[in-house]
């Protein structure tokens, strides 16, 4: 229902994503608040995984080192459920691969992932074709299930990414894996995502690539929401929490400047 809620608010939503026990459990956590407290609007909590085949070189490492801190679904879904006593309201995502869900059983990891206050799952390694179980299973508990578009896809398949995602969709800005860019191919994207507006209503947003203000004031005049996350990531890595806040509001403030 934050979901729902939220996006019946017609507001452009700024998405940070950040990974659980990187560089440590403790900073990671304070770094989850900071973003809380300067306007995130839906918060995106990365879940370590040992081959994070969509991911780039800072968020790999990332859920390296956090697989080294000894961050399995246990400290995940007790870090939910800390920031979700502290900010109720902000819908949260669970962004994992497949494999960690499939070990602890669908049912299972969707009751624990309901019982820590989140809302939803956006798992890159699995194609819609793929996720009628898990759909069902989220559906159960309240869940959505969020699936990726990318650039290479086609009307049928939009349609069909579309059908099977819940609250919204999520679109991969440019092919390849996350990572921080110095330009993004803004006339193609405004192209791929007329032709998801022409196939889908439901609210999309766009990841990969995304770390300057000025690109995501250009992304989100193009869509409903904008996801950030290696320049994020490398600033908690570093444990900057001070520039951490200071490029996210920065973010903030061009995203919110697009009404």
């Amino acid at each position: 229902m934050r979901l729902e809620s939220f996006w019946s608010k017609g507001k452009k939503a700024l998405i940070p994503y950040l990974m659980v026990g990187y560089p440590d459990y403790e900073t990671s956590y304070e770094a989850f608040r900071r973003v809380l407290q300067s306007g995130a609007d839906v918060l995106e909590i990365g879940f370590p995984f040992s081959d994070p085949v969509a991911d780039g070189p800072t968020i790999q490492m990332a859920h390296e080192i956090a697989l080294k801190k000894g961050i399995r679904s246990k400290e995940v879904f007790e870090m939910s459920l800390r920031l979700r006593e502290e900010f109720p309201q902000v819908p949260f995502l669970l962004m994992t691969y497949y494999n960690p869900i499939f070990r602890m059983g669908l049912k299972n990891f969707c009751e624990r992932a309901k019982d820590a206050g989140i809302d939803g799952f956006i798992v890159p390694d699995l194609p819609p074709e793929e996720g009628r179980e898990l759909k069902g299973a989220c559906s159960k508990f309240g869940l959505s299930l969020v699936f990726l578009a990318s650039p290479t896809s086609g009307e049928r398949r939009l349609k069909l990414i579309c059908e099977s995602s819940d609250s919204m969709v999520y679109f991969v800005s440019l092919t390849g894996t996350t990572g921080t860019r110095d330009a993004l191919p803004i006339g193609q994207l405004k192209k791929n995502l007329e032709l998801y507006r022409s196939i889908c209503k439901k609210p999309v947003v766009v990841g990969f690539g995304i770390s300057k203000p000025e690109q995501a004031r250009d992304v989100a005049s193009l869509s409903d929401g904008v996801v950030v996350g290696s320049l994020l990531v490398r600033l908690v890595g570093e444990r900057n929490l001070e520039g951490l806040e200071r490029e996210f509001s920065d973010i903030k403030r061009a995203v919110g400047a697009i009404l």
